[in-house]
């Protein structure tokens, strides 16, 4: 499994962000997936994860009620909708499935 991100940029305070996660692999959808950040100097960080079918989700407390994630196995994506951004979320994002990682994606948030 090859995982892509995009989305990322520079946000301000209380703006949206959508980032998307593009998979390759046939095995894609039995992969329970994550959204992981990691700020400089901080360790990393996990975000939200999503099961295999979509139907499960978890949130870091900090995000919950402001970021949503999802997933499309049709179309192989996961998203991560995040809304009421805050200088905190600060970072770079990560997109997980299983012991596969992507590269990553900045997203900045400016106060």
């Amino acid at each position: 499994v090859q995982l892509v991100e995009s989305g990322g940029g520079l946000v301000q305070a209380g703006g949206s962000l959508r980032l998307s996660c593009a998979a390759s692999g046939s095995t894609f959808s039995i992969h329970a997936m994550g959204w992981y950040r990691q700020a400089p100097g901080k360790q990393r960080e996990l975000v939200a994860t999503i099961g295999s079918g979509g139907g499960s989700t978890y949130y870091a407390d900090s995000v919950k009620g402001r970021f949503t994630i999802s997933r499309d196995n049709a179309k192989r994506m996961m998203y991560l909708q995040m809304n009421s951004l805050k200088p905190e979320d600060t970072g770079v994002y990560r997109c997980n499935a299983g012991t596969y990682w992507g590269q990553g994606t900045q997203v900045t948030v400016s106060s």
